[in-house]
């Protein structure tokens, strides 16, 4: 009841003015065809930023960041990157993992912006998975600000037996939560979109498929591949993307980043990019000195990487 009360109130707000939030303007999402679109069926693309892995920068794992992102970088979605790999990872201290993404989805909503709570996993948790989404919709699927990413970069697993994991996973959302957006990955670090083409999940609504890129590395034959995709009639969501090597690290490839952007505006293709962190890398946006809470731009800590991703949210998303 409360999630159709939130709806119609959404509907309601659906063409409102630039100037209110997001989730205002744009309402319960929903995929018709191949497009993310809005409460009233037009054409939405989300521009945002995803956190790097809660267990590694728990720090940037709170409501201040996502101010700053939603406030001064106009990100109209964030991504928060739920370890399950590494160190104090979900599957070994749960309990903290929940610590840090709850004050990340919880702000997001009151900001009215779109929070995708991703499973960041490389390997196959079927099991913990579909619990972990289960207690999640539960709790946050009467809101229409929620984005459920499945598996956030397969790497050996064939895609029927991704498509076995899914199956399962999305059975537990749809019990509690029959209509916010899912994302899922493809194999080969979602590169392997083609294999999602030739066979994709049936009988699913308002679910997507995910491609991963970064830029030095990535280039025309992916954004060929994605595209070639999207005409067959597979919807795609750009869950994580970079302007570096695959290594998260060398050479910062500008002309291509752009590249990539321009072919996504034009196919309307939703993206997010990696990282909201401190590390010594290129894909890293913030300097080591760089506050939790904000104020990153007047302190001078954003990195070059950052920096181009906020003046591409800027150009983008500006209000």
């Amino acid at each position: 009841m409360l999630k159709t009360i939130l709806t119609v109130a959404l509907l309601l707000l659906c063409t409102a003015a630039s100037s209110q939030s997001p989730v205002a303007r744009y309402g319960q999402l929903q995929v018709r065809g191949t497009q993310l679109c809005d409460c009233k069926g037009h054409p939405v693309v989300l521009r945002g930023v995803s956190l790097g892995w809660h267990n590694l920068w728990p720090r940037f794992y709170n409501a201040k960041a996502v101010d700053e992102l939603a406030d001064k970088w106009h990100a109209t979605v964030i991504r928060a990157a739920m370890g399950v790999k590494i160190e104090d990872n979900y599957l070994e201290n749960p309990d903290f993992a929940m610590k840090c993404i709850t004050p990340v989805i919880d702000e997001a909503i009151k900001k009215g912006v779109y929070v995708i709570i991703d499973w960041h996993a490389h390997d196959m948790y079927t099991d913990k998975a579909a619990d972990f989404f289960g207690r999640m919709s539960a709790k946050y699927g009467k809101y229409p600000n929620v984005i459920y990413e499945l598996f956030n970069e397969p790497v050996e697993d064939s895609w029927e037996s991704l498509k076995n994991y899914a199956t399962t996973v999305i059975a537990a959302i749809r019990k509690n939560d029959p209509d916010n957006i899912i994302l899922m990955g493809c194999p080969h670090w979602d590169q392997d979109i083609d294999k999602v083409a030739a066979s994709p999940i049936a009988g699913v609504t308002n679910v997507m498929y995910t491609v991963h890129f970064y830029s030095a590395t990535h280039k025309q034959y992916l954004r060929d591949r994605m595209a070639k995709a999207i005409a067959d009639g597979i919807p795609v969501f750009v869950s994580e993307c970079g302007g570096c090597e695959a290594s998260g690290d060398g050479f910062l490839d500008t002309d291509e980043f752009n590249k990539w952007v321009d072919c996504m505006e034009k196919l309307k293709v939703s993206w997010a990019c990696w990282s909201l962190s401190d590390k010594n890398e290129t894909c890293s946006m913030l300097l080591p000195r760089a506050k939790a809470t904000g104020d990153w731009d007047k302190d001078k800590v954003i990195k070059p990487w950052g920096e181009l991703v906020r003046t591409t949210l800027l150009k983008y998303n500006g209000k």
